[in-house]
C-alpha cells in the first residue's frame, strides 16, 4: 500500500475535525477527502469510522455502494463514458475501445503515465445525448458524431505533451 504524505494525512485530519460533529458525517468526510486528495485510501477511512463512533468496515460498504467514490488514485484527467443502453446501442463500446487506445489508460484504470483514468459508467443521465462522455466533468453528447470525443482526447493529449516538451 502506497503511503500518504504528511500533507494529505494532514488534509484528511482537517475534513475529519471539520465535520465529526455534524449529523451523518460519513458521506460528507468521503466527499471532501475524494475532492481534496482525488481518491479515498484506506487511511481515510480509518479516521472516519474512529470520528463517526463506526468500523472501517462500513465506511468502506458506504464507499463501494456509491459509484463515485474511489480507492484508487485518478489519473490527472478523467473520462467518464456511459455503457448505459442508450449509450450502448449508439456505439459506445467503441468509445471505450478508442479512449483506452489513445491514453494507454486501460477500462476503469489509469494509464502508466498517471494522465489518464478511463471509467465505463452506467449511467450519466443524459441518455437523449447518447453516446455520452464527460471529460473532467465537460460532458460531451453524442461524443461518437463527427469524433467529438476523440478529438477533444487528441486536443488534451497535445496538450500535455506539449508541457513536457
Amino acid at each position: 500500500m502506497e503511503r500518504l504524505s504528511p500533507a494529505a494525512l494532514a488534509d484528511i485530519d482537517a475534513i475529519v475535525a471539520a465535520h465529526k460533529d455534524e449529523p451523518g458525517p460519513t458521506i460528507v468526510m468521503l466527499h471532501d477527502v475524494q475532492n481534496k486528495i482525488g481518491y479515498i485510501p484506506f487511511e481515510a477511512m480509518e479516521k472516519i469510522a474512529d470520528a463517526c463512533g463506526t468500523s472501517v468496515a462500513e465506511v468502506y460498504g458506504v464507499v463501494k455502494f456509491y459509484a463515485q467514490f474511489t480507492t484508487e488514485p485518478k489519473g490527472k484527467h478523467v473520462i467518464n463514458i456511459c455503457l448505459g443502453t442508450a449509450c450502448y446501442v449508439k456505439g459506445a463500446q467503441a468509445l471505450v475501445d478508442r479512449a483506452t487506445e489513445l491514453t494507454g489508460a486501460p477500462v476503469n484504470g489509469t494509464s502508466p503515465d498517471g494522465l489518464f483514468s478511463v471509467d465505463a459508467t452506467r449511467c450519466l443521465g443524459a441518455c437523449g445525448l447518447a453516446p455520452v462522455a464527460v471529460i473532467d466533468d465537460h460532458v460531451i453528447g453524442q461524443a461518437n458524431e463527427q469524433n467529438k470525443l476523440v478529438k477533444a482526447l487528441t486536443k488534451i493529449i497535445a496538450e500535455e505533451h506539449d508541457k513536457v516538451a
